[in-house]
């Protein structure tokens, strides 16, 4: 019902328009000057436009009732075979309005045209075509905003109606699906991206089951403070980067040409909204501007921006004490402030991140010193040392038992044939096993507790081992002293006993 109020109105006012038209029809039949009554007409014929942006839609109307409707089908297919209906489709006249201004505008330009130069009637032609030209354009901004209220409501749909998400202020300048680059798995993601539109990009994940939404929301990157650029990557060919505030992406396009079309069409938003920046603080601080604030806005500092994480494949040892990575004991984290692969011994840190929203981010070290100030306190290494980074010991103050052992069997590597094995004093059921006495850093620890020690064997009975599941640690002292002692110790240690004094259950060698 709406539609067809509108559409009633806009034929009154068409043939308000119609009437004029006629008018001047018959005028240009009675003088040859016709510049002056366009010049009349002309202002009217921007009332096209709102004919002109429902034009669509009412198609649309007319398809769908159509299809629905037989009674409603029979009157169409009567009117248009009467004869004043000239045997023209009810289809083809909704066009005809459609029509008439680039028709009147290619008309009277070819009358300009073919007038002389000292024709009475080229100034009021020319002045009346420019004045068709700008109705033209009415018309035309008219098409196009319909059509990006369309986009923005297509869009809307397939987000799932999320609040705040789209915009009718806004504009849509690039959509498409894209591969995500992640720097924990081999292969990419499937993603898709929406250029949201003037001031952000929307980051997100396709819906296998597509119930009232067609994709879910990851991401939101601001535009403002957004960089884009191209990567170069044997492995992932057509990749970009894009660093937001929010987050860092690495991209795959799927063609060269398509990541170029991206990095374009993101830089062109970012061209937008800077120079929209730019002009509102000219308006408001004057021609000097905030010097500090701009610099803010131009640099790189730690926190300011989502890093670029460093993929886990690329690195075999910690970007920062450069130890190698285990499974066990030296598991890879990242640095939230400059994206480094580290170790958990590098990177027990937090420090708030202006990126993201001032809120504590597990940071390496070095950030954590630079973004916080802080000096870290003597004993904070010793706290947060590695299983391993424990130095070794060669007394009886420091060590329930220490020494020199053989170790024996493949589990142990060949170029480990002895060990200088330590159980201290302040760690009393681990064994720490260093390659020298001097060692500040273990190659082996062994937590004892819970482990069954077996003395001795017929073919050499200086040989101990410690088994628990399916660990088995061999090990050979120099005499069957040596071996009784560090069963004992490993023993008591299995079991749970601790020392209470310096003294007590010394068995250092």
């Amino acid at each position: 019902m709406e539609a067809c109020r509108m559409e009633g109105e806009n034929k009154e006012k068409l043939a308000s328009v119609s009437s004029l038209v006629t008018v001047f029809e018959n005028s240009r039949i009675a003088t040859p000057r016709i510049g002056d009554v366009i010049q009349k007409l002309a202002p009217f014929l921007k009332m096209y436009s709102e004919y002109v942006k429902n034009f669509e839609r009412a198609a649309e109307l007319l398809a769908s009732w159509t299809d629905k409707s037989a009674p409603f089908q029979e009157v169409i297919t009567r009117i248009q075979s009467s004869e004043a209906s000239d045997s023209l489709t009810l289809q083809h006249h909704m066009l005809e309005p459609v029509q008439r201004i680039p028709r009147y505008e290619l008309l009277l330009k070819e009358y300009v045209q073919k007038l002389p130069v000292q024709a009475p009637d080229r100034a009021d032609a020319q002045k009346a075509l420019d004045m068709i030209f700008l109705a033209a354009q009415h018309s035309n901004a008219a098409i196009t905003e319909m059509e990006r209220l369309q986009d923005l409501w297509d869009v809307y749909q397939r987000l799932g109606l999320e609040d705040d998400i789209v915009d009718p202020s806004n504009t849509l300048l690039r959509e498409g699906p894209v591969l995500k680059i992640s720097f924990r798995r081999s292969d990419p993601m499937e993603r898709y991206l929406f250029l949201q539109f003037n001031n952000m990009l929307l980051y997100c994940i396709p819906k296998v089951i597509q119930v009232g939404a067609q994709f879910q929301v990851r991401t939101r990157i601001d535009v403002a403070g957004m960089k884009v650029r191209e990567l170069t990557d044997a492995e992932f060919p057509h990749s970009f980067l894009v660093s937001g505030k929010q987050r860092t992406l690495e991209l795959q396009a799927r063609s060269q040409e398509e990541m170029i079309s991206w990095i374009q069409a993101c830089q062109v938003a970012i061209d937008q909204i800077e120079k929209r920046n730019e002009t509102f603080k000219a308006a408001v601080q004057g021609p000097e501007g905030d010097t500090q604030e701009q610099e803010q806005l131009q640099s790189e500092e730690l926190g300011l921006r989502a890093p670029q994480w460093v993929r886990d494949k690329m690195v075999t040892m910690c970007m920062r004490c450069r130890e190698p990575f285990n499974a066990l004991t030296r598991r890879r984290h990242h640095c939230r402030a400059c994206g480094y692969v580290v170790c958990a011994k590098c990177s027990d840190y937090r420090a708030e991140l202006k990126y993201d929203g001032n809120r504590p981010n597990r940071v390496c070290v070095h950030c954590y010193t630079f973004l916080t100030g802080n000096v870290l306190p003597k004993d904070k290494d010793d706290k947060k040392q590695g299983i391993l980074e424990k130095g070794s010991t060669t007394g009886s103050e420091q060590s329930i038992m220490c020494g020199f052992l053989q170790l024996v069997g493949d589990k142990w590597g060949k170029s480990r044939p002895r060990g200088w094995c330590v159980i201290p004093r302040d760690d009393p059921l681990v064994l720490y096993v260093y390659a020298a006495p001097q060692d500040m850093r273990a190659h082996t620890s062994v937590p004892l507790l819970g482990y069954q020690v077996t003395a001795g064997t017929q073919a050499d009975p200086r040989v101990f081992q410690l088994q628990q599941s399916c660990q088995l640690y061999t090990f050979k002292a120099e005499t069957e002293e040596l071996r009784d002692r560090w069963v004992k110790a490993m023993e008591r240690a299995a079991s749970g006993w601790s020392p209470r004094g310096p003294s007590d259950g010394d068995l250092s060698d």
